[in-house]
């Protein structure tokens, strides 16, 4: 059980919900802001099964999907930014968590593949 990385994907998953609270309320954006919840929330969700795989080859699944999540969160907080829905000092913010997340999977990600060769 990796539970640094389980920890910084449960902390994002806050702070993506906050965005989403902020997005719907303050901006009245919903579709965007949806997907932004949808795929920020999925990446703590796909680790905390990951823990729970039963072999090697099941977790290193749910990982490679709490990466690409991870990955997609940080298209729709592009997009967001990109479409004035957030500012720039939020977005930084923001991205800087998902970036560091996302090295954190990968490389969880390349070790599980090479044990499975």
């Amino acid at each position: 059980m990796n539970s640094l990385v389980y920890e910084k994907a449960y902390k994002f998953a806050i702070r993506i919900v906050n965005a989403y609270k902020y997005l719907t309320q303050e901006k009245k954006e919903f579709i965007l802001s949806k997907q932004l919840i949808r795929s920020g929330t999925s990446i703590g969700a796909n680790i905390a099964e990951a823990n729970g795989a039963i072999s090697q080859a099941e977790f290193s699944a749910k990982i490679s999907i709490a990466y690409k999540e991870c990955l997609e969160t940080k298209y729709w907080l592009s997009l967001l930014k990109d479409t004035g829905y957030i500012d720039d000092k939020a977005f930084n913010s923001i991205y800087e968590n998902a970036e560091e997340i996302s090295k954190i999977l990968f490389s969880i990600l390349k070790k599980t593949r090479i044990s499975d060769n």
